[in-house]
């Protein structure tokens, strides 16, 4: 099974873009998408230097802009998973089917503006905590006032708050851990983005999606997203919530996924990827230029969809939304019809019961975990596809 990742604010580099203009019709379609996301592209991917594409008002646009660029050469039917962290989540949906690329793009430059103009409202930033025990970290985290804005696993969380305080916890960091100061313009994916999350909310509000034909990872929790106005209230949430890019590699391996393509500017999730599920073995490309797109097509000819002529079923992945035991409903097996909003199972807490409901009518095609299984949030239970009876 194969898995396309779009990377984030932060992986951009000078001219990463400029091999890819030699191809053809690519400069005109970052014309086009410069004309919709109200920056000039050509000029970022290719002339800008580093302090221009840090913008975020730029860099927003310029990343979605880069991975719909590259991915639009690949072989895409027979990609069975896509994920984005923090902006990237727009290209991912466009390459999942829910947003056209030029719905991505738009909205990347709003997104982009919108948390700019957030930043300045008041002195803020962000700081990587590396190492430590992830319990302590966090509650070094909270104790100084901050939010854990990214939690990226592999031993890495970015608090974020006022500069201030970051200060303190760079001064006072937990035990085993090294806090570094990033260079970003502030506090992103916390409540001081507020403002930012209302104004692409409107924008938002007059977009139609479509449901992904793909498995879509969301930064919320690394559930799988199968309705499309889901996917858009997530992204807008996403402004102010932690992307959670520890639980969409979590998903990633217990969906079996056994290869992944980054998109360009590729390298930061790609090694993330490496250091969290190296033990699963899974075989990694990094596509930066041209030069590696036969790479790329090579890995998704190896891991991707058979080639077949009947029709691919469609299914939906059913995930926890806690942690705890997972009990599935008895007498229910593989085979089974279900209907929307069905209880197929619930996961066992502390606090009680929580139900676990099919999103959508269709036939239980595989248990993705039983009886008694610790499960953790956004972990696939159960595929459901087919057409009930």
């Amino acid at each position: 099974m194969l898995a396309v990742l779009s990377p984030g604010q932060g992986s951009q580099k000078p001219g990463f873009l400029a091999p890819w203009l030699e191809l053809p019709g690519a400069e005109a379609r970052l014309r086009w998408w410069s004309a919709l996301s109200g920056v000039d592209l050509v000029h970022l991917g290719t002339q800008a230097g580093a302090d221009e594409i840090k913008d975020t008002a730029r860099t927003q646009p310029l990343l979605v802009a880069a991975a719909l660029l590259a991915a639009e050469r690949l072989p895409l039917h027979d990609v069975s998973v896509v994920a984005g962290h923090s902006v990237g989540e727009l290209g991912a949906a466009a390459i999942a089917g829910a947003l056209t690329p030029e719905t991505a793009v738009t909205l990347a430059g709003v997104r982009g503006r919108e948390m700019a103009a957030a930043c300045a409202l008041e002195p803020t930033g962000m700081s990587a905590v590396l190492g430590g025990e992830a319990d302590e970290v966090l509650a070094a985290i909270e104790a100084h006032g901050l939010h854990p804005a990214n939690r990226n696993g592999a031993g890495q969380v970015v608090a974020a708050g006022a500069v201030d305080a970051l200060a303190k916890l760079g001064a006072e960091p937990p035990a085993k851990a090294r806090v570094i100061a990033l260079q970003v313009a502030g506090a992103f994916h916390t409540p001081f983005m507020a403002p930012a999350e209302q104004a692409l909310a409107a924008v938002a509000a007059g977009i139609i999606p479509a449901d992904p034909t793909r498995i879509l990872l969301s930064n919320l929790d690394g559930a799988a997203v199968a309705h499309g106005r889901e996917l858009l209230t997530r992204l807008v949430r996403q402004v102010t919530a932690p992307v959670r890019w520890d639980l969409c590699m979590r998903s990633i391996a217990d969906l079996g996924v056994t290869a992944v393509i980054e998109l360009p500017p590729a390298g930061t999730l790609a090694g993330l990827v490496k250091r969290e599920l190296k033990a699963n073995g899974i075989e990694i490309v990094t596509l930066n230029t041209p030069d590696d797109l036969p790479k790329a097509r090579d890995l998704v000819a190896r891991h991707g969809t058979a080639p077949s002529h009947e029709p691919s079923p469609a299914f939906r992945v059913v995930v926890a939304g806690t942690a705890g035991l997972f009990v599935p409903a008895e007498g229910l097996v593989e085979g089974d019809t279900v209907r929307t909003g069905q209880i197929i199972g619930h996961v066992s807490t502390r606090q009680g019961p929580v139900d676990v409901a099919a999103h959508g009518d269709g036939l239980l095609t595989e248990w993705l975990a039983h009886h008694d299984d610790p499960v953790a949030p956004g972990q696939p239970l159960a595929r459901i596809g087919g057409h009930p009876a």
